[in-house]
């Protein structure tokens, strides 16, 4: 995105990122969720901030429905306003990355520019997680019956139905939420951590 505000300069701090970290005991990551609705992220996310809080970890959660709710509420879903979503997400979890927190971010984030720029803008602290799970089950599931709506023609650009949703090609961590129970999904997370 063009830069419009001119006359600015970068503001080096005294409080680095690794004094926080050092502080909090940590080392601060961005694990970005993406998958089909319904696939998971949101219940996978919430069970591993849970756990993670457990093993004394300050973590946070960043769910695609809240932030809509209030950063990203001027943003409809199409594609543009996705690519804007995923944007501004990215340059957020960046800022609690820095400031030495654990940060798990799910959205659906369909397509794979869009998470590369993530992974640009975070480099070696963006770990790629996949919800995997098929578009049958998460029909099947359709916990906000918003699929139901979609196949009727209710809900236009939705993912997996009339926009595309582009399967990650080497993500870091891959959850098979349809072959897997919540546990066994979270301590593969906590295993790829190491912590």
């Amino acid at each position: 995105m063009e830069q419009k505000a001119t006359n600015i300069v970068w503001h080096d701090m005294n409080v680095k990122r690794e004094h926080r970290e050092e502080l909090l005991s940590q080392k601060s990551v961005l694990l970005w969720f993406t998958g089909l609705s319904g696939s998971g992220k949101s219940t996978v996310a919430s069970a591993l901030e849970k756990r993670l809080h457990e093993m004394g970890k300050i973590t946070y959660l960043l769910d695609g429905d809240n932030i809509r709710h209030g950063l990203n509420s001027d943003l409809g879903f199409s594609e543009e306003d996705r690519i804007e979503n995923i944007r501004r997400i990215g340059e957020v979890s960046k800022l609690i990355v820095d400031a030495g927190i654990i940060t798990i971010s799910t959205f659906i984030s369909p397509f794979k520019k869009d998470r590369e720029k993530i992974r640009d803008l975070l480099g070696k602290d963006f770990i790629e997680v996949f919800i995997d799970c098929p578009l049958e089950v998460c029909e099947q599931r359709d916990p906000k019956g918003i699929y139901k709506k979609a196949r009727n023609g209710e809900i236009k650009n939705f993912t997996g139905i009339d926009s595309p949703y582009e399967n990650p090609e080497n993500p870091e961590i891959t959850v098979s939420t349809y072959l897997n129970n919540l546990d066994e999904c979270v301590d593969k997370i906590i295993e790829y951590l190491n912590y």
